[in-house]
């Protein structure tokens, strides 16, 4: 396994380059199967761990099954100071007698902020929460409004750092700027999805990392500029990087990534990797490398993208698989 630290400026740890994301922890993922993951990962040297207060309420979860089931194994196992736990907030639903959308998320206004952290950390088990997310930007809070909220959580010593998901490079500028202008740590994390596959270009489409998302995180690091990591889900493009017959999603179906994934298998088999080991190693690996959040539902599939974590891909491989795929015309 190897470590990098995250930062916002003011706070700073270390943590494990893959994220094991624990979603479907208590829910798909039965929970003896969970905790067998879990032990596993911190086995073989990983130390953050990812999850949300709203997570499988689309599959008849609570919302709250992973942080419930994170709790207890925290507690039975009693190693929660050697480790770093991350939630998010903003997207349960307003309204739970109808369906989890876009348009029932609760949002980021300060009541909803200072409702729900503590009750994500009590759910832990946990008196602080290492990093806390906003699920999904919303755009009709002010910004002002939600990172004063994240800051008197910081305040508290109730969150660590914070950070914020599926947002727009420029709302995520405004906002450490809004930060910076009162006093206030500045989100310190952004999580987006990413990966090998790359959607098509599509106005509104803003939960993808983008190039300009990665050179503004690469210009981070400074009195002016504090900090910025990105932590990445479905790296694996849940399950389509690694079978070919597996349908693509969320703007990623097009000829191009058809074409990378294909090259993405030849070059692992000519390096004795697999596809996802060399998926999430082009990530780790990259000019901006990022920290993959990866989920799994065995320990069998743990094991594999453990794997990933010591991968170095040569410059000659790592400059075949960015090449530009061939014209299928």
């Amino acid at each position: 396994m190897q470590y990098r630290t995250i930062s916002d400026g003011r706070t700073s740890f270390d943590v494990s380059t893959l994220c094991l994301g624990a979603m479907n922890f208590g829910t798909r993922v039965d929970e003896p199967t969970s905790r067998a993951i879990l032990d596993r990962f911190v086995e073989a040297g990983g130390t953050f761990i990812d999850t949300a207060n709203n997570y499988a309420i689309w599959s008849g979860g609570t919302g709250r099954d992973s942080e419930d089931l994170l709790g207890r194994w925290l507690k039975d196992r009693g190693n929660r100071d050697s480790l770093r736990i991350a939630t998010k907030l903003g997207a349960a639903p307003r309204d739970p007698s109808i369906a989890l959308t876009e348009d029932n998320f609760e949002g980021l206004s300060a009541q909803v902020i200072a409702r729900q952290a503590p009750e994500s950390a009590r759910h832990l088990g946990i008196d602080h929460i290492d990093v806390l997310y906003g699920h999904v930007d919303d755009r009709a809070t002010d910004p002002a409004e939600t990172v004063s909220a994240f800051g008197e959580l910081q305040r508290s010593g109730l969150v660590g750092i914070t950070g914020i998901s599926n947002i727009a490079t420029w709302r995520l500028v405004e906002a450490r700027q809004e930060a910076q202008s009162q006093g206030v740590a500045p989100y310190g994390l952004v999580q987006q999805q990413y990966s090998y596959l790359h959607p098509a270009p599509k106005y509104g489409r803003n939960n993808f990392v983008t190039p300009g998302m990665l050179d503004y995180a690469a210009s981070s690091g400074t009195a002016e500029r504090p900090p910025l990591a990105i932590t990445v889900y479905s790296p694996l493009h849940q399950g389509a990087i690694a079978r070919l017959n597996q349908p693509m999603w969320g703007g990623v179906d097009h000829p191009t990534s058809h074409a990378r994934r294909t090259l993405l298998h030849e070059v692992a088999a000519d390096i004795g990797r697999t596809p996802n080991q060399v998926a999430l190693a082009w990530l780790l690996g990259g000019e901006v490398p990022v920290i993959p959040v990866v989920g799994v539902s065995s320990v069998a599939q743990l094991d594999e993208v453990v794997g990933a974590a010591d991968l170095v891909l040569d410059a000659e491989v790592r400059a075949l698989l960015d090449a530009e795929p061939a014209d299928p015309r």
